[in-house]
C-alpha cells in the first residue's frame, strides 16, 4: 500500500516538473529609463484554454528612482489589433530589485509590457515604458 502511494506522488512530482518545463518563456526587452531591467515572461495554457502569465523581473529600480521619479509599475496587456488594458501593478521588492507578476488571461497573442506611472491604475499607457515583450502562444 505505501508504494502505490509513493508511485502516486513521484508520478505527480513528474507531470508537476513536465508542465512546468512545458511553459513557454518570452524575453522581455528593456526600455530607456531603465536599461540593466531584464525580464521573462512564462506563459502555460490552463485546462479552459486561458494562459496563465507569469512576469519575473530582476535589475528593476524602483520607480521612485527613475528620472523623472513616478509612484509605481503598471502591467498592461495589448491583444493583437485592441486598445491596451491593465492588469495590475508590479510591486518591487527594493532590497534586491526584483519583481514578479501573475495572472491569467484569454488571449493567445498579445504584447505585454510594464511601465512606470503616477498613477497605480491608469486609463492609458504613459510614455515611460519599462520592459516589452510579444507573446504569441
Amino acid at each position: 500500500m505505501k508504494s502505490g502511494k509513493l508511485m502516486l506522488t513521484l508520478l505527480g512530482a513528474v507531470l508537476l516538473f513536465v508542465s512546468a518545463a512545458l511553459a513557454d518563456q518570452f524575453k522581455m526587452r528593456a526600455g530607456e529609463s531603465n536599461p540593466a531591467a531584464m525580464g521573462i515572461v512564462h506563459v502555460n495554457t490552463d485546462r479552459n484554454g486561458n494562459l496563465e502569465l507569469e512576469l519575473d523581473a530582476k535589475h528593476l529600480a524602483p520607480p521612485d528612482r527613475l528620472t523623472p521619479a513616478h509612484s509605481s509599475y503598471v502591467v498592461w496587456i495589448q491583444p493583437s489589433g485592441k486598445s491596451a488594458e491593465v492588469l495590475g501593478q508590479l510591486r518591487v521588492n527594493n532590497k534586491d530589485e526584483a519583481a514578479s507578476f501573475k495572472t491569467s488571461v484569454p488571449y493567445h497573442n498579445f504584447d505585454v509590457f510594464v511601465t512606470a506611472e503616477d498613477n497605480p491604475k491608469p486609463d492609458m499607457p504613459g510614455s515611460i515604458e519599462v520592459l516589452r515583450a510579444s507573446v504569441q502562444k
